[in-house]
């Protein structure tokens, strides 16, 4: 695969908060369309900050992020608006707000900050709501969902945007099981449907390993492993990961389940 298929990918890159204490360190990254990527690791592995490198929320020292084949920092924010989005752990949406009106702020990045939203970005909204089945309540408040139905709406809003990379920092953190698989198969449709890329930071194996085309172990700000689901999803592999013993359980699929020991 040459990196012109690659819509968001990172070459190199370093990071550091305080000098000398690199908390990325020679990352390199590629995302293409069509394509579930999780990233996982332990607490403090730098996965959060890659994310936030990527979306050029965090200049990094050194290397470079690329979206489109163009530096993300060659973007400006209205642009990088319309090409990339995201979901962040804890949504920051007023509760007050009704469905329907936090999607179409998605769409602020087409209209401008003082913008009407016209005929065409209702329709998107629309069409975003319906993807993440949340048309039913598009008139109800925030303040009326659940967890994953709050969840849901986010995703709508930041499909709302129509970008080509969609990243999502934990979006399964505070959700129940049954939420949990619904965000899963909801992501694996946006990529495989739209297309997107979708880059997600996880922290459960079995959920990645069932779901993800491709899964991405960090530790220490390095990436440890990157590949499919049945290549990355190995003990001596995870061993080195997590620093943990780990059992691998054939369950008649092409990827085992890991119970950690």
């Amino acid at each position: 695969m040459n990196n012109r298929s690659h819509i968001l990918s990172a070459r190199d890159i370093e990071f550091a908060y305080r000098a000398g204490e690199n908390v990325l360190d020679g990352v390199d990254f590629a995302a293409s369309a069509g394509r579930l990527i999780c990233i996982l690791g332990p607490n403090g592995s730098g996965k959060t900050t890659l994310l936030r490198c990527m979306l050029g929320q965090l200049k990094v020292d050194s290397g470079d992020v690329l979206l489109d084949s163009m530096p993300v920092r060659s973007y400006s924010p209205r642009r990088l608006a319309r090409m990339m989005a995201y979901v962040p752990q804890f949504p920051t949406s007023a509760f007050a707000f009704i469905v329907r009106e936090v999607v179409l702020l998605g769409r602020y990045a087409h209209t401008g900050v003082m913008g009407l939203a016209g005929e065409n970005d209702r329709a998107v909204a629309r069409q975003a709501m319906i993807m993440t089945e949340t048309l039913a309540f598009a008139d109800r408040t925030l303040a009326e969902l659940s967890g994953g139905e709050a969840q849901r709406v986010m995703i709508a809003r930041a499909l709302a945007q129509q970008p080509m990379a969609l990243l999502l920092d934990e979006p399964t953190s505070h959700l129940d099981v049954k939420n949990q698989l619904a965000i899963y198969r909801m992501m694996v449709r946006l990529a495989h449907d739209w297309p997107m890329a979708v880059v997600c930071v996880g922290h459960d194996i079995n959920l990645a390993g069932r779901f993800a085309d491709e899964i991405v172990l960090m530790r220490s700000g390095k990436v440890i492993a990157h590949g499919p689901p049945g290549e990355v999803i190995r003990a001596d592999v995870l061993k080195d990961t997590y620093d943990v013993e780990v059992e691998l359980i054939d369950t008649g699929g092409d990827v085992p389940m890991v119970v950690a020991h």
